[in-house]
């Protein structure tokens, strides 16, 4: 590829599903080495598989994509000057090729069945051997062509694969990879009902879109070669490749849609509550390193120090704590009213705040959230964090370690006079909660943890938490002389 071309990348997913965390970082990357250079990024959708593509996929990638920030140049709702840009709009441009292709001899006809393909692969494997077409299909004559098709055989279209060549080319990660020709096998470029396949449709189309680098996952580079023939058959310079190492969970396996341990799609994320920036610096970190130690950066950073020269070689690891820790950093940063605006839904679909507050219910929400705004990392979690407010006294159990605390001798009179205090504390705010606590500490002459833990387990019924006075104050009267009470009337 000339150095002196204008720079231009694709994403070009399967409308067959949502936008999965190894697609998004192909797109990210791909994003990301387009604004650095100044080129062209593009949204391609690749449908020829119509059996197996998903109502909604292609709209769930595009909106996903955007909530990520990232934009493209061209694409199905940007149309540029290579369109149609759904392959499945194209094949009046990939069936003169095929024709040239047959015309050329570098093409034929294969009537083979699905069953007889099948049991060719098995006895393959039975020897030992590598499955892979056998080619022999290759050498139909005219007169034996006509019979299959007499027979009301249709045939797909297969490349006719050169013998004893070596494919060799300089992979952006990789560096120097070849590929052996005779461990290739004759591959499908038209299927029996005419669509082209994957392979022959992306150098295609890649060709004809003017795209000098193709940046994709380690799980296309088997398919490479097979890009370089067809671009070789027709004369054509192939773009430049790179092959991201593959994303792998904390068990070092290749990330699986299947795997349960780690959330998959773009689209969960966005439902928890989790901040696309903070995702965004996340995925951007999956395989790729900048210089230096610094780990959290903008869009526009990224952008200004993206190098395809510091693409990780090995495996890139998907570290939950990681991504937990890089949204806390964000969550942290943001204005509270916007804490509560990402927690909120969850409140509410969790049924412990009404979906039409007053104005006061709202006025308690922000005090609740600010309780858990330095520790939240995305907006579900405050259901799980904020549990204690919503429990009800006679719900409340302790575990052994609290329970010890609770047993010592002076607890119950401790308990009785803040019980006391709370009965007249006004306002019910956290600098009166305090002062009263000092009255209680003064009055028993208890002090430390034997002062404040019990009044804190007794009344919020964990050990640790946010601060004692603030998280009393959210909890309101009524909770607490009814938690005080509760316990009292148990352990007289």
């Amino acid at each position: 590829m000339s150095d002196n071309k204008k720079v231009r990348v694709r994403y070009a997913p399967s409308p067959t599903g949502y936008l999965h965390i190894g697609n998004a970082r192909t797109a990210l990357f791909n994003y990301l080495f387009a604004r650095h250079n100044g080129g062209d990024f593009v949204i391609r959708i690749e449908d020829t598989d119509a059996k197996r593509n998903v109502e909604g996929g292609e709209e769930s990638q595009m909106r996903n994509l955007k909530w990520l920030g990232i934009d493209w140049d061209e694409g199905v709702d940007k149309p540029g000057n290579f369109g149609p840009y759904r392959q499945s709009e194209r094949t009046h441009i990939y069936d003169p090729l095929i024709e040239q292709l047959l015309d050329e001899g570098k093409a034929y006809k294969c009537y083979c069945t699905e069953e007889e393909l099948e049991a060719e692969r098995e006895a393959q494997k039975a020897r030992g051997e590598m499955p892979r077409y056998s080619g022999k299909c290759r050498h139909l004559t005219e007169a034996e062509r006509a019979e299959k098709e007499a027979q009301g055989l249709k045939p797909s279209i297969r490349f006719l694969v050169p013998e004893n060549e070596t494919i060799t080319f300089n992979d952006m990660v990789k560096d120097e990879v070849s590929f052996d020709t005779n461990g290739i096998g004759d591959f499908v470029i038209a299927k029996k009902d005419g669509m082209p396949t994957y392979n022959f449709a992306v150098a295609v189309d890649d060709h004809l879109m003017e795209m000098t680098h193709v940046l994709r996952g380690d799980d296309h580079i088997s398919n490479t070669p097979k890009q370089i023939m067809i671009y070789n058959a027709f004369g054509w310079e192939p773009p430049t490749f790179g092959h991201m190492t593959l994303i792998v969970n904390e068990s070092r396996r290749k990330l699986s849609k299947r795997d349960g341990s780690i959330i998959q799609f773009i689209e969960q994320y966005r439902d928890l509550g989790y901040l696309p920036e903070a995702l965004f610096n996340f995925i951007a970190m999956l395989g790729w390193s900048p210089e230096g130690e610094e780990e959290i950066f903008s869009k526009e950073e990224f952008i200004k120090i993206f190098d395809p020269k510091r693409l990780s070689k090995s495996p890139a690891l998907f570290d939950k704590q990681k991504l937990t820790w890089v949204n806390n950093q964000y969550v942290k940063k943001l204005p509270l009213n916007d804490v509560v605006e990402l927690a909120l839904p969850h409140l509410q679909e969790a049924g412990v705040v009404s979906k039409e507050m007053t104005n006061e219910e709202r006025d308690w929400v922000h005090k609740l959230v600010s309780l858990y705004h330095e520790q939240m990392s995305y907006g579900a979690e405050i259901v799980g964090l904020s549990e204690m407010f919503f429990a009800d006294a006679s719900e409340m159990t302790f575990d052994d370690e609290e329970k010890e605390v609770l047993a010592a001798e002076t607890v119950p009179t401790v308990i009785e006079a803040f019980a006391k205090e709370a009965e007249t504390l006004e306002p019910f705010e956290a600098d009166e909660v305090k002062a009263a606590i000092k009255r209680v500490q003064k009055e028993m002459g208890v002090k430390g943890k034997g002062l404040f833990m019990p009044i804190r387990i007794v009344t919020t019924g964990e050990m640790h938490g946010p601060e004692l006075p603030l998280a009393i104050e959210v909890l309101g009267r009524e909770k607490v002389l009814n938690r005080l009470h509760n316990w009292l009337e148990k352990n007289k």
